[in-house]
Parts: C-alpha cells; structure tokens; sequence
C-alpha cells in the first residue's frame, strides 16, 4: 500500500516545475509588455506623421503572442523585445518591432485576407501577420534565410504561411492578386510588378529610397477603379531591396 506521504510530495515537486516554467514564461511576458509600452508610446510621439494615435488592438495583440525571441540568433536573444532592430545574419536585419506594428497597422489587416510579404529575413512579419489574416506568402531571396525562416515557421505551427526563396522585385503572381503587399526593405521605386499584383481596393506598405539616403516608408493605395495614389508616412532605414529593378 502507497505511503500517504507520496502524493502530497509528488504535487509539490509538479508544483515547483510549474512554477519555474511560469517563471520563465513570465519573464518575457514581462519583456513584450514592456516592448508593448514602447511601441504604444512611440505611435503617440509620431501621430503627427502616421496620422495614426494608437495601433489596433488586433495588431498589438498579434505582436504581444508572436514570441520574438525565436526569431533572432542567440546572441541577440537577451535584446530580443527591445524596441530596435537586430542583426540576423548575411548583412540583414529584423525590424524594428514600432516598425513592423506600424507597416502591420497601415494594411488595416482583416481575417479574410491574403498578405504578399517581400523580405521575409527571420519570419517575424510573416508571424505577426499571420496571426492576423487568413493566408501569407512570403518571398526572401537570401537562400539560407529563406531555409531557416522556412524550418522556423513550421517549428512554430504557422500553417498559413506559405515561403519561397526568390525575387520578391517580381512578386509571386500566381498566389496573387492580394489584398495587400508588405515590403520589408527599401526599393529605389515601387515595382510596377507589385502594383499590378495589388488587388483594387488594396494597400501596399513599402519603404522607398537609396541606402544610407533619405528613406520613406510610403502607403501605397489602389481604389476600386484601379487608380494608383501614394503617401508618405514618416523617414525610415531599411536595409536595400535587392534583385530586379528593372521591369
């Protein structure tokens, strides 16, 4: 017969790992609430130039779920809910976490939507923006990001995300049109292919301008009529987009 004393021992030591597991847990749920104060404080600073006082709370939700820890290197893991962005490897960045809401925001994401992100870098856009809309494609053209975004999304269950390794310059016309475009590094102009890719009633989020020159993430809008209007959202840097250029 069981000893009475094993169970009530045996509960506290599961009690004990929950509490060390929760811990941890908490500690970065202490750090993207912090993040979170951050980016909400900043969208006050810039209301002037987005227009924007405050970010959806879908969008802020989507960024407080999305675990950014397991997006960058190692090394960069103790910064990783800082509000900036950080190295990745192969001379590019994950942004800036204010950005990625902001670019997030501007699409004005919906449930039924299909996202085209240009630059996927870690997956960390693709993430948030799956949390948000129905599908996202996604297009990187360093080869061993692509590999390790790609390995990364399925490691972490995104099944609405859909990778490829190539040109995002061209976009990817047979999962298109979308009903917006995210383009995560900076294009000296908006690539005619894009634009035709958007569908009407469509919003592109795009930084434009020559690296270490003036950058300006732009909105890019498509009415019903298929009319094409820009507008300058606020000085951004971005690392450059590359491939393409000409069409």
């Amino acid at each position: 017969m069981p000893r009475p004393f094993l169970l009530p021992a045996l509960l506290c030591l599961l009690m004990a790992q929950m509490a060390c597991t929760d811990t941890f847990a908490d500690a970065y749920a202490r750090e993207r609430q912090r993040l979170m104060t951050a980016i909400a404080d900043l969208a006050t600073e810039t209301l002037s130039e987005t227009g924007r006082p405050a970010f959806s709370a879908a969008v802020m939700a989507a960024l407080t779920k999305v675990p950014r820890h397991r997006f960058v290197p190692a090394d960069q893991v103790p910064y990783a809910y800082d509000n900036r962005p950080l190295a990745i490897g192969h001379g590019q960045t994950i942004s800036q976490p204010y950005i990625v809401a902001l670019m997030t925001d501007l699409i004005d994401p919906r449930t039924d939507q299909t996202v085209l992100e240009i630059g996927t870098g870690s997956g960390y856009q693709a993430a948030v923006l799956a949390e948000l809309v129905a599908q996202v494609y996604s297009i990187e053209i360093i080869a061993p990001l692509a590999t390790e975004a790609a390995n990364r999304i399925r490691e972490l269950g995104y099944a609405n995300i859909q990778t490829r390794t190539g040109d995002g310059y061209y976009g990817w016309e047979e999962a298109g049109p979308f009903d917006a475009i995210l383009v995560t590094a900076a294009a000296s102009h908006v690539p005619p292919p894009l634009i035709r890719q958007l569908k009407p009633g469509g919003r592109m989020v795009i930084p434009v301008g020559a690296h270490f020159m003036a950058q300006y993430l732009l909105l890019v809008e498509k009415d019903e009529d298929g009319q094409v209007s820009t507008r300058q959202i606020l000085p951004v840097s971005f690392v450059p987009l590359t491939g393409g250029g000409k069409d």
